[in-house]
C-alpha cells in the first residue's frame, strides 16, 4: 500500500494581495470558514496568519487567531491548526543614504512578541521560520539568537514546531537547533521554494534539500504562484507532504482566479490520487507527526 500524504492548506497569509483576488479571506469569520471548507476539502492541516478585518493588512493580534481558532473548533475538533510565528520579522532598509533609518512597513520586534500567542492558545502546530534572507524588497530577519529564543518557548509550550527553510543555510541552521534538543523527533520540515529571493522552485533544488535532511525528519514542500501545483508532484515523488493555499498562490490555472482554497486543494488532492497515493486524514497527519 503506497504512503499517505498529508495536504496544508495556507488559506490567506500576510502579503497584501487581497485586491488581487477577493477570495483571500479577511475576517476571523472569513478565514475560520476557508480553513473548514479546506478541510473538507482534504486538507488534514490549515496553516493561518491573521489580518486586520477593516483594511486586510496582515496583523499579529491575539484575540484575532483566538476568534479563527474558536470559531474552527466550534465546528471542527478534527482539522490540525498551524499558526505563524513569521510576522514580526520584517526590516524595510531607508533611503540608500541612510539606510540604518528603517522604513515604512518595518514589523520587527522580540521573539516573545513573535510567540506570546502561541504560548496562550497553544494550537497543535506552528510554524518556525529559520534563517534571514532578502524577501522581495526587503529582509526577513530570524538572527541564531532570536530562533533559539523562540524555539524555547515553543518547546515549553508542547506545540509542534514546524521549521520552515528558504535555503541550505536555513536547513543547516535547523539542524543546530536540532543538535541543542530544542526540537523532538519527529522533526517537522516545510520546504519553501519560489520566494525571491530565497530557494528557486525547481526538482533539483527540492532534491538537494531533502538529501541534506537530518534523518527522523518528516517534511513537505510548497512552491509559490505557478509552482505551486508542479512542487505538489514534486514533493510527492520525493517522498515528501505538500502545501496549497491562496497564501502561496492566487490562480487555479493561467489567468483564472482561484475561487477559493478548497479548489487549490482539491486540485492537490486530485494529483496525489491520480499519481497513486492515498491523502491522510487528521488522525493519520497525527499519528506521523506524533501530535
Amino acid at each position: 500500500m503506497l504512503r499517505k500524504v498529508i495536504v496544508t492548506c495556507a488559506v490567506t497569509g500576510a502579503a497584501e494581495h487581497t485586491h488581487i483576488n477577493p477570495a483571500v479571506p479577511i475576517t476571523p469569520e472569513e478565514i475560520a470558514n476557508e480553513c473548514l471548507s479546506a478541510y473538507k476539502a482534504g486538507a488534514a492541516i490549515v496553516h493561518i496568519h491573521v489580518r486586520d478585518p477593516d483594511t486586510g493588512k496582515p496583523s499579529m493580534e491575539e484575540s484575532l487567531y483566538k476568534e479563527v481558532v474558536d470559531r474552527i473548533r466550534q465546528e471542527n475538533n478534527d482539522v490540525i491548526i498551524n499558526l505563524t510565528t513569521g510576522p514580526g520579522a520584517r526590516i524595510v532598509l531607508g533611503e540608500l543614504e541612510n539606510p540604518v533609518n528603517f522604513g515604512t512597513g518595518t514589523t520587527l520586534t522580540s521573539p516573545a512578541n513573535r510567540v506570546i500567542h502561541i504560548e496562550n492558545i497553544k494550537p497543535d502546530i506552528c510554524s518556525l521560520d529559520i534563517g534571514s534572507f532578502n524577501f522581495g524588497p526587503h529582509i526577513f530577519v530570524n538572527t541564531p539568537d532570536n530562533v533559539i529564543e523562540m524555539a524555547k518557548k515553543i518547546a515549553v509550550t508542547g506545540v509542534k514546531p514546524e521549521l520552515e527553510v528558504f535555503d541550505l543555510g536555513g536547513l543547516r541552521q535547523a539542524k543546530a537547533l536540532i543538535k541543542q534538543d530544542l526540537v523532538k523527533k519527529p522533526y517537522l520540515f516545510q520546504i519553501c521554494l519560489g520566494i525571491p529571493w530565497a530557494a528557486e522552485a525547481t526538482p533539483d533544488t527540492m532534491m538537494t534539500m531533502c538529501n541534506q535532511l537530518p534523518n527522523d525528519a518528516v517534511w513537505a514542500s510548497f512552491g509559490i504562484s505557478k509552482d505551486q501545483l508542479p512542487m505538489v508532484a514534486q514533493s510527492v515523488i520525493l517522498g515528501g507532504h505538500v502545501r496549497v493555499g491562496l497564501e502561496d498562490n492566487l490562480y487555479i490555472s493561467r489567468g483564472e482566479l482561484a475561487p477559493g482554497n478548497a479548489a487549490l486543494v482539491e486540485r492537490a488532492v486530485n494529483i496525489i490520487t491520480n499519481m497513486g497515493y492515498s491523502v491522510a486524514s487528521p488522525s493519520e497527519a497525527r499519528e506521523i507527526l506524533n501530535i
